[in-house]
């Protein structure tokens, strides 16, 4: 493709995408010369700028596909080769999605001292002030509110730190956040329950294999709010979001349209090749997580990835799910053989989850 004054290799411009009426050919050209365009207006001057723009080629997953089978097909190679993919068909309303992000700017704006009144706690839930976090791969130039899965006052699940009550501004200044978030967190898990049912016939398992109460029926599902701003500058180890992988099962992104998100899908190759995934309207960006490698024993991966801020405002929503507070997380039946033993050892979630959240998040609750 030839996107102005830049030349985009067609090999990064293609997305893999199932066929659906409603998204033909020029549609789907239009939205990746956009996407580079976007690119060209970054203002990031770092010593990691090329003169092509890469753009990664990912599948696209169809939840209104009524052949399970074939998707699973799809989903299975994609998550072999790189495990992010783009999710559309998922019933998430355009007006909900947009209701969040606005939701979102409106407590960011607000004054330094509002929002440290709901300051993170221990059990992972509140506002992270930005360049809290830090990983081995650099700085986080980044703020953010956490809120997740609460049980009960009566729930058994009521004693464990991932299951703990959120924390929520005050109600006169933003009215309607509330209800907004819980209502918007609803709708995501039902949605990552969806592909989880996909992902099990990947693995060769019965689609409701992760229905169980010890898998996601009561599921570990974190919301967090993102607002990066500020430039890179990787000569200096600063980044919007350091190199990593995502801890849990898996995730979806929903983000707006300011570029930043890169992935590298072979962390092992040197020097490491990153690739941009552009936003596409109407579609999730979802990606597997340490969790779902150590299932499926390193047959699925969970990839490295990256977030480059350019000097502009950048918002997005990922939301991170995770099995039960005790399941154990081990290999999979259907993932090892006499000449494929299991990779990991077993390690109950709950535990597994504390040890990497500890060594990125200061003050996170082990009890």
């Amino acid at each position: 493709l030839n996107c102005g004054a830049w030349q985009v290799s067609s090999a990064y411009c293609i997305v893999y995408y199932m066929a659906v009426a409603s998204w033909n050919k020029q549609y789907l050209l239009l939205i990746l010369r956009e996407s580079a365009q976007r690119v060209r207006k970054m203002e990031n001057k770092t010593h990691e700028e090329a003169s092509t723009i890469k753009v990664s080629s990912l599948t696209c997953l169809d939840l209104a596909n009524s052949d399970l089978h074939q998707s699973a097909v799809l989903l299975k190679q994609a998550c072999i080769d790189c495990g992010f993919f783009y999710v559309i068909n998922h019933g998430i309303s355009e007006a909900l999605k947009d209701e969040v992000f606005e939701q979102s700017k409106k407590f960011f704006a607000l004054p330094l001292e509002n929002k440290i009144k709901v300051l993170r706690n221990e059990t992972h839930r509140g506002y992270s002030p930005a360049l809290e976090q830090k990983q081995i791969h650099g700085d986080y130039n980044k703020e953010s509110f956490f809120m997740g899965t609460e049980g009960p006052k009566d729930d058994l699940h009521g004693d464990k730190p991932f299951y703990k009550p959120n924390v929520w501004p005050d109600s006169v200044v933003l009215p309607g956040w509330r209800a907004t978030m819980e209502k918007y967190h609803q709708e995501a898990l039902r949605v990552c329950n969806a592909i989880a049912r996909i992902l099990a016939l990947a693995l060769d398992l019965d689609s409701d294999y992760f229905d169980t109460s010890e898998m996601l029926g009561n599921p570990i599902a974190y919301m967090r709010l993102l607002h990066y701003e500020g430039m890179s500058d990787p000569s200096r180890g600063i980044y919007g979001c350091g190199a990593h992988t995502d801890h849990g099962m898996m995730t979806l992104l929903a983000t707006d349209s300011v570029m930043g998100l890169q992935i590298c899908k072979d962390k092992d190759v040197k020097p490491q090749k990153w690739e941009y995934v552009p936003s596409i309207k109407g579609a999730y960006i979802a990606n597997l997580g340490d969790v779902m490698e150590r299932w499926s024993n390193g047959l699925f991966k969970s990839t490295l990835h990256r977030v480059l801020g350019n000097g502009h405002d950048r918002y997005s929503i990922p939301f991170f799910v995770s099995p039960s507070h005790d399941c154990l997380v081990e290999c999979l039946p259907t993932c090892q053989t006499e000449n494929n033993l299991p990779k990991y050892q077993a390690i109950k979630c709950s535990t597994y989850l504390t040890q990497r959240y500890k060594e990125s998040h200061v003050g996170l609750s082990t009890k």
